[in-house]
């Protein structure tokens, strides 16, 4: 590791960071690496473009848009004579290979059958997502609403959880207000995760 979450200052302001700066000890070049961690949703209306049919959970962004923030800004960052400057104060050579590290975590619509997804989709399904009205029926089991920070939590780390009718109240207070929280629910031989949408 050679550096990271490197800002690059222009004159008066930010122009970006990049993430990490490696040196490949057995090919001894440096490697400019970009990683993400990034929760979508499948909206099969969405688009006709299959990166644009994953979306966040708000609607705010897509695996499309983030692929192209990266190949538009990201990824030529590293080639800004601010950058260089930057590295060179360093003492680091500039990187002759750039890239990324995405990490998914996708969920698709209850029922829906994921062996119809493209492998490379299906390796990072991890859940699903419903509708308000699906999930306010009440059910036996126990849940856990964790905050975005915690959205990668084990579900073995849980051990407040609540009835649904405690989680019920929280979720639906999110759901009026247009966030889409992400829901443990936890019955006696499983734990699931997914999502509870507002759209």
């Amino acid at each position: 590791m050679l550096a990271s979450n490197l800002q690059i200052q222009g004159e008066t302001e930010t122009l970006g960071e990049l993430d990490y700066i490696v040196k490949n000890l057995i090919t001894k070049e440096n490697i400019h690496i970009e990683l993400a961690c990034k929760f979508y949703l499948y909206d099969e209306n969405r688009s006709k473009i299959e990166e644009q049919k994953w979306i966040g959970p708000n609607q705010k962004d897509t695996l499309f848009e983030k692929l192209e923030k990266l190949k538009s800004k990201q990824f030529p960052l590293l080639y800004a004579s601010e950058t260089t400057k930057t590295l060179n104060e360093m003492e680091i050579e500039i990187p002759s290979k750039q890239q990324l590290c995405l990490k998914a975590f996708l969920f698709i619509p209850k029922d829906s059958n994921q062996k119809s997804f493209p492998k490379n989709y299906r390796n990072c399904i991890v859940g699903h997502y419903l509708k308000w009205e699906e999930f306010s029926e009440e059910k036996q089991a126990k849940y856990y609403l964790p905050s975005k920070k915690e959205w990668l939590l084990p579900e073995n780390s849980i051990h407040n959880w609540q009835s649904f009718s405690e989680i019920g109240k929280q979720v639906e207070e999110q759901i009026r207000i247009k966030k889409s929280p992400l829901v443990y629910e936890k019955t006696q031989n499983n734990v699931e995760r997914f999502f509870v949408v507002w759209w």
